[in-house]
């Protein structure tokens, strides 16, 4: 099913739900999902001291676009922090993470698939 067609909606109408894999304190509010060709647009939230160590460095084979609209990040892997404000975007098989996030924080992400070339 593709995306659906949505006016201005409060995001707090979509409810969290615990991410895949899980994670202690990391959640997800998926505003839209199009089946079809795999894109998602979601709010990901980290809850004060979820670390996500245990899954370790990510890689994947999608696009992903992620701004961070509240609170800190550290990536333990570069040792460095990213706060409200800060952006990304990941190409398929770029490496990233672990996070560690201290105070909490929410961001806003959208994940697609582009054909090569």
């Amino acid at each position: 099913m593709a995306k659906p067609e949505n006016e201005f909606t409060p995001s707090s109408s979509v409810a969290f739900t615990p991410c895949t894999p899980h994670v202690e304190g990391l959640s997800e509010a998926v505003l839209a999902r199009d089946d079809t060709n795999g894109t998602v647009t979601r709010i990901l939230k980290f809850e004060p001291g979820t670390d996500t160590s245990p899954i370790g460095v990510l890689k994947h084979d999608f696009w992903e676009e992620v701004f961070i609209w509240q609170g800190s990040l550290v990536d333990r892997r570069l040792n460095q922090t990213f706060t409200a404000g800060d952006w990304a975007v990941r190409p398929p098989g770029m490496e990233h993470g672990p996070w560690i996030s201290e105070d909490g924080a929410k961001l806003f992400e959208v994940r697609y698939y582009q054909p090569r070339g």
